[in-house]
């Protein structure tokens, strides 16, 4: 199959490392992923040259991008020239290199007769790339926004599907929860089409984004995939145990370690060795590698090890913090045992809450995960942890588990409901999310967040935006 859906499809649910090359006439792009996550792109196109970019999307002035040429040298990348030469901030170049790659991506979506070349790698080293960029939204936008092409539905015709996963099931409109629903394994994907009453453009665009998100596999790939996976099981196995055997023996010495000894660098590492260190280490013991199988005190020392690991990480990497520590470590290993959990979990919360009032969202939920994991009875420390991850796209099914444990907790207090809502109404859950806002209402009926969103579903109000609402309910907690 030579379309770029399928490329990006297989490239993100295999984790691969490599560079998939596409060729069409006289037109060249190269696409770099690790870890199945897309990290840059080169192209021939003159529109999608990073200059013409930063300058279409308003990070670079007119003025400056006519200086570009005058400071053109060899061996330095544009981003560099222009950064050295104070043309432009690292943020603002940064934004302008993730636009760049995915306008890259998403304009060969349309293309069905190009020639791609997908060539794995090894290993990237980790400091290389600055730009990481998760496939799924990428296939999202682009089979939403391209022009319906009839080589779409000869792609998918003529094939029996059964659903597979659900992972991303919040990223779905309703007519696409739609045509999910009607597969079921039995029926041609064209008998479905005839008694779905769906335009072709929406039935194939939508079965075809299914497949690409893994919502939906066929009858071929479900019969070659079982030796493959048949073959691999007791080798996984074997790596797994071997790998839990590693993080409970750490588990037992990790507390009389230094932070140096657990990242297994020296006291005169570099920040690029501590960087590396800990991307080593986190693939080592990160609790999303282990199955969600394993007992739940051989969870929970997972999690303590990753997190000691995370912490370890962050003073390390921080010269103030580093100076700190080498100066007063000791000491603050010892005040850190003798603290309660409850103690504990207040520290990693209020650790967590400064990441997330700085943007850092990602890094934050991890001290909101410690800080649930050391007192389980914290409505405000789900909520928080909950409003985090539903920053993030692969973590939208975390979020709602989370809002969940916040109304568990606290019936009474309505930010849960309204965090629910919020996140229902993001994936276009109109329903659901209006049944939230109206639970909200009950407890509290002058929440003014829940009544603005509630009218703006019923179509009585104006929008408001999910970071006006978002920074209500942080006001609350």
């Amino acid at each position: 199959m030579e379309h770029i859906g399928y490329f990006l499809k297989r490239i993100y649910f295999d984790g691969l490392d490599g560079q998939l090359n596409f060729r069409r006439g006289n037109i060249q792009k190269y696409l770099f992923f690790k870890h199945g996550k897309l990290v840059y792109a080169k192209t021939n196109q003159s529109q999608e040259l990073i200059g013409e970019v930063l300058f279409r999307i308003g990070k670079l002035s007119k003025e400056n991008y006519s200086k570009i040429d005058k400071y053109i040298e060899p061996k330095k990348s544009i981003g560099e020239i222009l950064i050295s030469h104070d043309l432009m901030s690292k943020k603002d170049l940064m934004e302008g290199l993730e636009y760049q790659m995915r306008e890259i991506t998403l304009n060969l979506f349309p293309i069905f007769d190009g020639n791609f070349d997908f060539k794995e790698k090894d290993k990237y080293e980790e400091e290389e790339f600055e730009v990481e960029i998760d496939i799924p939204r990428l296939i999202e936008d682009g089979i939403r926004r391209m022009k319906y092409d009839e080589r779409v539905r000869s792609l998918m015709k003529d094939k029996v599907f059964r659903q597979k996963s659900k992972k991303f099931i919040l990223h779905l409109t309703e007519e696409e929860k739609d045509v999910l629903n009607a597969v079921d394994g039995i029926n041609l994907s064209d008998d479905i089409f005839k008694s779905s009453n769906m335009t072709p453009a929406s039935f194939w665009k939508s079965i075809y984004l299914l497949y690409c998100l893994d919502f939906i596999e066929n009858e071929e790939e479900q019969k070659q995939e079982i030796p493959h996976e048949e073959a691999g099981v007791s080798e996984k196995a074997e790596e797994q145990e071997k790998a839990i055997k590693n993080i409970l023996k750490l588990y037992t010495e990790i507390e009389s370690m230094d932070y140096y000894q657990v990242l297994k660098v020296s006291k005169k590492a570099s920040a690029n060795e501590i960087k590396k260190a800990y991307f080593s280490a986190a693939r080592r013991y990160h609790p999303d590698f282990f199955s969600r199988d394993l007992p739940r005190e051989i969870r929970e020392k997972i999690d303590d090890v990753f997190d000691k690991v995370t912490k370890c990480y962050q003073i390390l990497i921080d010269p103030d913090k580093r100076r700190k520590y080498d100066e007063e470590g000791a000491e603050e290993g010892k005040k850190e045992k003798e603290e309660s959990p409850a103690k504990k979990a207040d520290t990693r919360f209020r650790q967590g809450k400064k990441l997330y009032d700085e943007g850092q969202y990602e890094r934050s939920i991890a001290y909101f995960q410690a800080a649930v994991r050391l007192d389980k009875d914290k409505a405000g420390y789900y909520l928080l942890l909950a409003l985090a991850q539903s920053k993030i796209d692969a973590y939208q099914r975390k979020a709602e588990m989370n809002f969940r444990n916040a109304v568990r907790l606290e019936p009474w207090n309505p930010n849960g409901y309204v965090g629910l809502g919020m996140l229902y109404k993001k994936a276009s859950l109109k329903v659901k999310a209006a049944n939230q806002f109206r639970k909200a209402l009950e407890v509290d009926p002058g929440n003014r967040v829940a009544q603005k969103a509630l009218m703006e579903l019923e179509g009585k109000k104006a929008k408001k935006g999910w970071r006006d609402i978002i920074n209500l309910l942080k006001k609350k907690i």
